[in-house]
């Protein structure tokens, strides 16, 4: 009896040794976007989730939320605030509703090009910028990346500022959108985003304004004659991951999560360039013809916008930003 029990014990001794170490519990983060699935922005975002799945060995993954399913971006900008959305996108301008200055950014002829918007993210003004998203509203920028140049379609050639006249031209319902439209001299019309394409086509407005890539992947280009390159806005995509998420992970997570986010980022600005650098030539093999205007003129008459701003803001602020 005693050498039974001698013997169940050991089993059991042998057993317990055996079983492996419980393997350390996967973090999980989610990333809500309001972009589609066949956008930069998604596949970005998919290019990061799949490296951070990589360099953590599987322990900190990302699923994906787009097509504004956690709501719009300002919706989303909230839950990460509060900590209950760990990652969603943000353009420098939006954080503007919360942060005044940072507006400038959406200003027309403010910003030249992407190698512009990451100078001034990466300045003393953008750290200020950023470090008070963190201290005040529990935004962690990780990333900046590059979203587009809107430029304007419409079926009437654009040469100059003085063509604008009397364009009936759909922007969005934005302020520095129907700023723009109404200091070029068109008569800014907001149609719901969705309905661009028929109100094109049944001429119920001349134009409208939007990056190239959107132009193509909403074929505009189908009921249009003219791309001018009007470049009148620039703009960037900031991926910005929430403080309370950021403070819970270690700091070896915390490295391998910012890597991943700027390469995700790398990886939609490349895209967007290319994309942009290729549009051209495919805008003239559908029939459209492609103009130039001198942007001098344009620039000079955003001056009232500028001054407007400004009272509200930093006094040269538009001019230091502009030679960052």
């Amino acid at each position: 009896m005693v050498k039974k029990l001698l013997i169940t014990l050991l089993a059991a001794s042998s057993l317990t040794v055996s079983v492996p170490p419980f393997a350390a519990e996967t973090q999980k983060l989610r990333f809500g976007m309001q972009a589609s699935v066949s956008s930069n922005e998604y596949r970005a975002a998919k290019h990061a989730a799949t490296m951070l799945k990589e360099l953590s060995g599987g322990s900190l993954t990302i699923s994906l939320y787009p097509d504004a399913q956690l709501g719009d971006d300002r919706e989303m900008l909230e839950q990460v605030n509060l900590g209950g959305l760990d990652i969603t996108y943000a353009q420098l301008g939006r954080i503007g509703d919360w942060i005044p200055r940072a507006k400038v950014t959406e200003l027309p002829y403010v910003i030249r090009d992407f190698e512009h918007i990451k100078s001034i993210y990466n300045s003393v003004w953008g750290h200020q910028l950023r470090q008070e998203m963190i201290d005040n509203y529990n935004w962690h920028p990780m990333a900046i990346s590059y979203f587009g140049t809107r430029q304007t379609t419409s079926n009437r050639k654009i040469n100059s500022l003085t063509d604008f006249k009397d364009i009936k031209l759909r922007v969005p319902n934005a302020k520095p959108m129907l700023d723009f439209a109404k200091y070029v001299g068109a008569s800014p019309l907001h149609i719901a985003f969705s309905e661009v394409y028929l109100a094109l086509k049944t001429n119920a407005v001349d134009g409208q304004e939007n990056p190239l890539p959107t132009i193509k992947a909403k074929k505009f280009y189908e009921v249009q004659k003219y791309i001018a390159l009007t470049n009148h806005m620039v703009q960037d995509l900031v991926t910005v991951v929430s403080a309370v998420t950021y403070q819970k992970l270690s700091k070896e997570n915390r490295q391998l999560l910012e890597q991943s986010l700027e390469s995700g980022a790398r990886h939609m600005a490349s895209a967007v360039l290319e994309g942009e650098a290729n549009l051209i030539d495919f805008f003239q093999q559908q029939g459209l013809k492609v103009t130039k205007p001198d942007l001098a003129p344009f620039k000079a008459a955003m001056k009232p916008m500028y001054d407007q701003f400004e009272k509200k803001n930093n006094k040269g602020l538009v001019a230091q930003i502009g030679a960052m």
